[in-house]
């Protein structure tokens, strides 16, 4: 007979076999689709979407045309003849990896301008150490191009499947405390936007801004409602090679190391598996360019993933999250963990194997990676692991900034909360933890406002709307408690609705942003409903009240139909926090008028 012991270690075996699968899979991918899709030949009638398949409040984005230039001159018209019919416009990228709405034009008649073509690199001055590109040009070729020119951008984000258009408009970001910083808008020192104009300018103009003008800091991060960025200028280092150790312990004394450590190392980054209690700090910096070694890197979660692995994963998770079963979660955490550790994290000593630290290689092998994107077949084979063409990966996001003065303190409330039911966190611990980096305080006005930590928390997503998660409000008193309590900044192409509420006001130089928006585009011809909520322009607000709102991060709930009473889930209390409002699973309950406590925000 078998027995349910016996079940579950025939399910923990099999997961374990489709982790290791998943881990040293080298096989060809297939990679995403454009994110729009134009339903008649002439490019009308379209939808834009991002590589998740779903935005948070999972509306469709609807827009009447879409165009692709590929010059500058081409991009001048599309704009012009926008701007000449009163059209909203919005821009999208090659992959859109923008959880929120930024690429939604705001109505059925809009225009999306996408970035596609706009793919070259335009000049390299090796002399002056710059390098000009296109906006839509991939992350990944800018560092290829880069190093085939004997120079490096010192910092990036991890995956290199974004473009140098949007890694500005969302303020994305490497890990460091050291120099320019780890933004990708800090190595940027010209750039060239299109804009609206008035008629007997011809409907739309190319300003070129650089370093010192007034507006260059509200170009740098500007959540694209300011017109179209269609060249970037770079500053870039002479190419360098780096050292990287992961040094594993218990995370006990993580929140009284964790500043010292990002000012210590140029290049770290912590990853932190709170369910397990443990930690790994990446010892990362510059040596010598005659160091020996010639590491690489290929981050596990951008590895290419076979399709049925990642259904399979998937319909694993999702039984788990039926039945509740927490210790599965935990127990093949536990495994992941093991293996990550094993496997030296995605680095190899050659670009083959993991042989042990240190792994010395060159700036452009280990500072980004995307290997799922290494593809122009289609045959769906293979896949990163969140395309949505296939039932696998469903994610949500929560990342946030902490200054540095209110770490350490924001850590302890954490592992206060987490000791209360360490399993309840394992689910971040299945997605490889969190990641900490480290984030320098920027000029742009739509920066980071001081020197930070930035947390970034990856966990389940069910396609039921209103199917809370389980141990909902440990995760959502963790997120409330870092933007609300501890005065975090989100990420601006993250996160979910509840974040951006009322976030304008915490950026000292939000009124000269929206005079330069002004100024660039008087008819808001680049604004949606979106992003008007996000800053704050007429006092709307980007939550939405519904029923089951929080379960989404649409909103913080206030009554108990913001959660899910049918499923034993009601709005309460934080437990650390107090002044968070959570969907808690009470264990015994009854539709009666006790339950039923509304709890309105503070």
């Amino acid at each position: 007979m078998i027995t349910r012991s016996m079940q579950t270690a025939t399910r923990q075996v099999i997961f374990f076999f489709l982790v290791l699968v998943f881990l040293v899979n080298e096989t060809r991918c297939s990679p995403p689709e454009d994110p729009v899709k134009c339903f008649s030949c002439n490019s009308n009638n379209c939808t834009v979407i991002n590589a998740y398949g779903a935005f948070p409040d999972r509306a469709t984005c609807h827009a009447a045309m879409a165009v692709y230039p590929s010059s500058e001159a081409e991009l001048i018209k599309a704009v012009a003849m926008a701007t000449k019919r009163k059209t909203k416009i919005k821009v999208a990228t090659k992959y859109s990896h923008s959880i929120p709405k930024l690429a939604c034009p705001g109505g059925e008649e809009g225009l999306i301008i996408s970035t596609r073509n706009l793919n070259r690199v335009l000049s390299v001055n090796f002399t002056s150490m710059t390098m000009t590109v296109e906006s839509g040009m991939l992350l990944k070729d800018i560092i290829a191009a880069a190093a085939d020119a004997g120079l490096a951008l010192p910092n990036a984000p991890y995956f290199w499947g974004l473009t140098v258009g949007g890694m500005l408009a969302t303020g994305a970001h490497g890990s460091t405390l050291i120099g320019k910083g780890s933004a990708v808008h800090e190595y940027v020192v010209a750039l060239r936007i299109v804009t609206p104009a008035s008629g007997h300018k011809g409907f739309a103009r190319v300003r070129s801004l650089e370093v010192g003008d007034r507006e260059f800091d509200a170009v740098r991060v500007s959540l694209g409602v300011l017109g179209v960025v269609s060249q970037v200028t770079l500053k870039l280092d002479p190419i360098f090679k780096r050292s990287i150790t992961y040094i594993e312990s218990d995370d006990s004394d993580l929140a009284f190391n964790v500043v010292d450590f990002g000012k210590q190392y140029e290049f770290a980054d912590i990853t932190w598996f709170p369910g397990h209690k443990k930690a790994a700090y990446s010892v990362d910096f510059r040596v010598p360019t005659n160091a020996t070694g010639d590491g690489s890197i290929d981050l596990f979660e951008s590895r290419p993933t076979p399709v049925l692995d990642a259904v399979a994963s998937r319909l694993q998770e999702e039984a788990w999250e039926a039945t509740n079963n927490n210790e599965a979660k935990c127990n093949n955490s536990e495994i992941i963990i093991s293996t990550l550790s094993a496997a030296g994290y995605g680095l190899t000593n050659n670009g083959t194997v993991f042989t042990g630290y240190p792994v010395i290689g060159f700036q452009n092998k280990l500072q980004s990676s995307g290997s799922c994107l290494n593809s122009n077949e289609d045959n769906l084979t293979t896949v990163c692991s969140w395309d949505p063409r296939v039932r696998g990966s469903f994610i949500q996001q929560t990342t946030f900034t902490i200054a540095l003065s209110k770490v350490k303190d924001f850590i302890l409330d954490f592992q206060k909360l987490r000791d209360m039911n360490p399993n309840a966190l394992c689910g971040l611990d299945l997605y490889g933890g969190i990641l900490i980096r480290y984030v320098k305080g920027s000029t742009a006005f739509l920066g980071e406002q001081e020197d930070a930590v930035d947390f970034d928390m990856t966990y389940y997503r069910s396609h039921d709307p209103k199917s809370p998660r389980l141990h909902e409000d440990f995760l959502e008193e963790i997120e409330q408690m870092g933007l609300f309590k501890y005065g975090g900044l989100p990420h601006w192409g993250k996160d979910r609705n509840l974040a951006y509420d009322g976030v304008a006001k915490k950026y000292a130089k939000i009124g000269e942003f929206l005079k330069v928006k002004k100024a660039f585009d008087p008819d808001g011809l680049f604004s949606s409903e979106w992003s008007d909520q996000v800053l704050g322009i007429q006092g709307r607000r980007t939550s939405i009240v519904r029923d089951g709102c929080a379960l989404e991060g649409l909103c913080v709930c206030s009554e108990d139909s913001h959660c899910s009473p049918a499923n034993g889930y009601f709005c309460r209390p934080g437990k650390v926090y107090t002044d968070a409002r959570v969907c808690s699973k009470v264990k015994s309950f009854s539709l009666s008028l006790s339950d039923q406590t509304s709890y309105k925000d503070s």
